[in-house]
Parts: structure tokens; C-alpha cells; sequence
């Protein structure tokens, strides 16, 4: 299959408005691809957004500067697929040199579309309303599978891709063959979102009864199997961790069983207990550094939630109350997130203060009858987080994909710099990130015009802007960056709504904005 016919299917998917149109057209394609498991492996996960080598070493600056297109497309999927193979296994001495020159000679080959796609593709930004989930119901479509047993197999097998290959070259019964295996990852439980505890309450609909309320602990998820003295830590995209990771490895290995699964969070902490700030956890994480210095520089505990299997038991099927007691019996009281159960709204909002105060996210509020779910954003865990909201100037936004084709999407957003009060210009403000999360299609067509009214300049894909317009923005905090000429940046920042009662002189300092560094 030539990659131009999975460019030109999510274009035409993303600029689709109706759920069931998207379907049938990724179905479409996917039964194209279905003699060949490999191809319809590729097909999917591309399709869902994701690469199968999940880290190939290329990063937004090597695609900054993209080598003239192609004008006839004849890349196919497996020649992107083994391309993308060989840079991610490029390393040593002049590896980065390497995989540049090889990005180059791919990009080469690509048409302008394909281009786009492979460069969204490996930065993680595909957008066009058509990801995993949809891509399961599709593929089942194109297989004549139930959905639940292709959604079931890519629970437990670890993602849609695997379910592809394996519904093409077993069917429904190897479908329906898949089980938990300890040593193999399994998709997590996410969270749904409300904006207080009385929200996350109401939705989970628990009748009055007592419901799990969990601390949501600024770490990192991780995910552990152990096989009597082998230990394995994943990531929440599965991404293997364990060697990084010694004391997890530790106190996982101690704990008094000889096969199981674990669910919880990687934190570093303070000397006084609090969380370091979510960046010095991720660093100390993602570093292949030497690992002896580093626990003992930035040292992890480990905070366990859930356990989804014990020496033989699967315990996804189990309501969480059965789970829960299970794991308050097997580990240590210092090895359990905190936690609290009850049916009182001002107990639980107090129990949500408190967490806050500690220096924590939030709370995680769970049914306590629900299974595990794995990977499915569902109704049973709510999570709640304060929500910070900022007034910055919007210097720049990038033209959108997909059904944002044709209109300014992605904001520059930048906030005024301390020693200025009266700015005129755009060296008055500093950039703290982008988003292009909140935008109905309403703003975007309103805010297309009003920037477009404002253009100064373009590069590339980016349009420059006088920093006139005001727009009130939310997030879940901000962290120290390198990135960025302020040294920090916007966590999860999404649109609110624009201030057209405030002009650019009313926007956040870098000082207010540097006070929500925790």
C-alpha cells in the first residue's frame, strides 16, 4: 500500500465531521491492508497517531528544515515503516548526524502531504478527530470482529496495532485468546475530568454511597510486573524503564508475592516530603545517566494504587474495593498512595484541600465497584486539579490540520515581561508555550480573522502577529523549561475565552506567572 493512500484517508478523515463517516472511511482502508499483517499493523498505528518504534531519536528541531518535496508520492507504508526502524536503531559516535541525514532522505521521497503527516507522526501531533478508539471500531469493521473483543485484545496485548496483527493472522478466537500476562504491559485505566469534587461526585453516580478518593501525585505513572525475582517498570506509553529505576525495582521485588501486576506513580521528593516539581521527576526518569549517582542526587519512592494481578489471580474483572484491600494487605503503608473512603462531599473536599496544601496534583475520585478498564478513559475514576488561569498576549498561531485546515490554530502565547508597562512591541513579552486546546469552531474562525487583521510576518506554517489580542488561558500549572527565553512554560494550557476588555498592557507579568512554579 502506497503511504499517499493513508495520507490522503486522514485528510479526508479529518476534515469529516461525523463519527460514523470516519469510521467507514478507516475501515475502508484498513481492509486494503488486511492480507498483509504487517502493512495493516503499520496502517493502524499510524492511523491511531503513533509510531510502532515509539522513540526514533528525531526531535521538532530536525524537522525544522524539511528537503524539498516530491511531486508523485511512492513511498509505502513498509518503506516509511523500515526507514523509521533504522533511525530509531542508529546510535553511537555521530548517530545524531546520522539519523538526520536519514530523515532527510525520507523526507525527500515524500510528497508535500506525505511530508506533513510523517512530520505530525513523529512529534506526536496528529489531529484529526480519528484516533485509537475509532481506529479499533474501524478495524473491527474491516475484519467482521466485535469491537469489544478487538478493544479487549488491545487492553491486554498493549495496543492497537498488536490487536491488527494478531485479529489478521488468528481471527476472533486469537483475539478472544488474549489474557494478562505478567511481563507484558497492559494499557492503563485513565481518568475523566471535573472541575471540583461536587462535579466529579455527580458523575460518578455512586448513589450516595462511599466512593475511593485517591491523592493524584505529580509523578510519573508507572506500571509493574513481577516474576519472582524479575521485575519490569513501564511507563504509561509502555516504554521500558526498569534499569532507571533501581529502587522501584526494589521495593516492587520485596513485596510478599511471587507473580503480579501493580499500578501506581514514580515521585521524587523533597527533603521535607513534598514533590519536587514535575520536571526534576521526569528528568531524573528519563535519564540514561549513571544510575547510582542519580538515586542518590534525586532519589524516587514509588506510591502504589492499584494491583491487577496476584500470583495467578487477574484482577481486572474485580470491583476496585476487591483490589484495593488486596494491595493494603501486600504492601506497606509507605507504598500506598494516600487514600480515603467515604460518602461525606465535605469530607472528601477537605481530603482534596489537604492534598493540595502537601504540594500534590489533585485527587483521583473512583467507584468502587468498577473494574479495571485498561486504557479506556471512562466514568468510574474522575480526577480533580485547581485550575490556574492567566491573561496573555497571543504573539503568533500556526495554520491548523484536518478540519482546521485553512485557519490559525496553534497560539504562541507570551506573557509581559516584568520592566514593562506600557509595552509596544512584541520584545515586551515572553513566550510561555502554545495550545490550540479550547478552540471552538467559532473562535477559530473569529480568531483567524482577527489575527490575520494583525499579520506582521510569516515562517513557514507560522503567522506573526502585533500582540494586541488578550486571551484568558488555563492550565494545571507551569514548569521550569529550557525551551523557552523566560526559563519556564504553560503545563496542559487551554483556552478560555479572549478579553477583549483588556488590552496588552493588562496581561500577566513573568513574575506572576513564575509564582506557580511549585
Amino acid at each position: 500500500m502506497l503511504f499517499a493512500e493513508l495520507v490522503e484517508t486522514s485528510r479526508t478523515v479529518a476534515g469529516n465531521p461525523a463519527r460514523t463517516a470516519k469510521r467507514a472511511l478507516l475501515a475502508h482502508l484498513l481492509r486494503a491492508a488486511d492480507s498483509d499483517e504487517i502493512e495493516i499493523e503499520i496502517a493502524v498505528a499510524y492511523l491511531a497517531g503513533e509510531l510502532r518504534q515509539r522513540r526514533t531519536g528525531i526531535g521538532w528541531r530536525s524537522l525544522g528544515d524539511p528537503p524539498a518535496p516530491a511531486g508523485l508520492p511512492s513511498l509505502t507504508l513498509l518503506e516509511v515503516d523500515t526507514a523509521l526502524a533504522e533511525i530509531a536503531a542508529t546510535s553511537g559516535s555521530g548517530s545524531q548526524q546520522a539519523r538526520r541525514t536519514a530523515l532527510e532522505t525520507l523526507l525527500g521521497r515524500a510528497t508535500a502531504a506525505e511530508q506533513d503527516l510523517l512530520r505530525r507522526l513523529l512529534v506526536g501531533e496528529v489531529r484529526q478527530g480519528a484516533l485509537d478508539a475509532l481506529v479499533l471500531e474501524a478495524l473491527a469493521d474491516a475484519l467482521a470482529v466485535p469491537a469489544a473483543v478487538v478493544r479487549r485484545a488491545a487492553m491486554l496485548l498493549g495496543s492497537s496495532a498488536a490487536a491488527a496483527r494478531v485479529a489478521t493472522t488468528h481471527g476472533v478466537d486469537g483475539l478472544l485468546a488474549a489474557t494478562l500476562q505478567v511481563g507484558r504491559p497492559v494499557r492503563p485505566m485513565l481518568a475523566a475530568s471535573a472541575p471540583d469534587v461536587d462535579a466529579a461526585l455527580d458523575r460518578l453516580a455512586s448513589g450516595g454511597g462511599p466512593v475511593l478518593v485517591d491523592a493524584k501525585l505529580d509523578g510519573i505513572r508507572i506500571q509493574a510486573h513481577k516474576s519472582g525475582s524479575d521485575v519490569l517498570v513501564v511507563t504509561r506509553t509502555l516504554d521500558d524503564i526498569t534499569d532507571r529505576l533501581p529502587e522501584v525495582v526494589e521495593q516492587v521485588r520485596a513485596l510478599p508475592a511471587d507473580r503480579l501486576v501493580v499500578d501506581g506513580e514514580a515521585v521524587a521528593l523533597r527533603p521535607d516530603g513534598r514533590p519536587q516539581p514535575f520536571q526534576v521527576t521526569a528528568a531524573r526518569t528519563a535519564s540514561r545517566g549513571d544510575v547510582a549517582t542519580l538515586r542518590t542526587t534525586t532519589p524516587l519512592s514509588t506510591y502504589l494504587f492499584d494491583l491487577l494481578h496476584l500470583d495467578g489471580r487477574d484482577l481486572l474483572p474485580e470491583p476496585l474495593t476487591t483490589r484495593a484491600d488486596l494491595l493494603a494487605a501486600l504492601a506497606p503503608p509507605d507504598l500506598l498512595v494516600p487514600r480515603l473512603r467515604t460518602a461525606d462531599r465535605s469530607t472528601a473536599a477537605g481530603f482534596f484541600a489537604d492534598a493540595i496544601r502537601q504540594g500534590h496534583e489533585g485527587v483521583v475520585l473512583k467507584a468502587p465497584d468498577a473494574p479495571y478498564e485498561a486504557g479506556r478513559r471512562g466514568a468510574a475514576w474522575v480526577k480533580v486539579k485547581p485550575r490556574h488561569t492567566l491573561d496573555l498576549v497571543v504573539l503568533a498561531a500556526e495554520w491548523g490540520h484536518g478540519r482546521r485546515t485553512g485557519r490559525l490554530s496553534n497560539l504562541h502565547l507570551g506573557a509581559r515581561r516584568d520592566d514593562v508597562t506600557a509595552p509596544t512591541g512584541p520584545d515586551d513579552f515572553v513566550m510561555l508555550g502554545k495550545t490550540f486546546k479550547g478552540l471552538t469552531d467559532q473562535l477559530l474562525g473569529w480568531q483567524t480573522e482577527q489575527l490575520l487583521a494583525r499579520e506582521v510576518g510569516r515562517s513557514g506554517y507560522v503567522v506573526w502577529v502585533r500582540p494586541e489580542l488578550v486571551v484568558e488561558i488555563a492550565v494545571d500549572g507551569v514548569q521550569r523549561s529550557t525551551r523557552y527565553p523566560g526559563g519556564v512554560a504553560l503545563r496542559f494550557a487551554r483556552v478560555l475565552r479572549y478579553r477583549d476588555d483588556k488590552g496588552p498592557g493588562g496581561v500577566d507579568t513573568l513574575d506572576t506567572v513564575r509564582a506557580l512554579l511549585t
